[in-house]
């Protein structure tokens, strides 16, 4: 299932960027305009991660914070400031915030510190076998299965796989893929995603069965039935 994100940003404007961005990233997002809500939301339905504003037009967000982490409230926040000064990122790191974005902030910039506060609090994954429909992936033995019959994957190929098989009909973009694969600055350009992707399809089809890693176009990839 998808991450559930909390964005509190009182600028209307801003608090659409972000969100749409995440959403198009395959998030789930809920916006709070004041720290008032994002209490509220927070305490009722706890999201995965909040992404939270200093400067609010209630409570500020250093505060909402701090009430936070007193709840005993252990989701990872990223503070987004106007201000670069180091008092500043100081108050909000003793506040309990995990880290900070200084605006203007370019958006890849901010997935990519959602990517590694998500990682970083992600509990262990369990070596429990992955299923999606005709498709079995043993994280244990690293073993790949369609069927009856057994397919043999390279380390990557198979890694790759399992990235797609534990986000089933959720669309991985580039950018995701690069990230948890090969590293966030991995080449850009490099068309190394197309190329792995078509090893998987050539095994995964190789006894005439449907394909399941499909193509959305300008986005990324997707692990769906037809």
């Amino acid at each position: 299932m998808a991450e559930r994100i909390l964005v509190v940003e009182d600028e209307a404007r801003i608090a659409s960027f972000i969100s749409r961005g995440l959403r198009l990233e395959g998030y789930q997002v809920e916006v709070a305009p004041d720290g008032e809500t994002a209490l509220d939301k927070a305490f009722g339905n706890p999201p995965d991660l909040v992404i939270l504003d200093v400067m609010l037009p209630d409570i500020d967000g250093l505060e909402v914070c701090r009430h936070l982490r007193a709840a005993g409230a252990e989701e990872p926040v990223l503070m987004l400031t106007a201000k670069d000064a180091i008092p500043d990122r100081v108050a909000g790191l003793d506040a309990g915030a995990d880290d900070y974005l200084v605006k203007p902030f370019a958006l890849d910039e901010l997935l990519a510190r959602i990517r590694a506060l998500l990682r970083r609090t992600a509990p262990p994954e369990a070596n429990v076998p992955l299923q999606f429909a005709d498709l079995e992936l043993d994280p244990a033995t690293r073993q790949a299965r369609r069927g009856e019959r057994n397919i043999e994957l390279t380390a990557k190929e198979y890694d790759v796989l399992e990235l797609f098989m534990r986000h089933p009909r959720q669309v991985l973009t580039r950018d995701i893929i690069y990230d948890r694969i090969w590293g966030y600055d991995f080449g850009g350009e490099s068309n190394i995603i197309e190329v792995y992707v078509r090893y998987l399809r050539a095994k995964l089809e190789a006894g005439g069965e449907p394909r399941l890693i499909h193509t959305v176009r300008g986005v990324g990839y997707v692990l769906r039935e037809e």
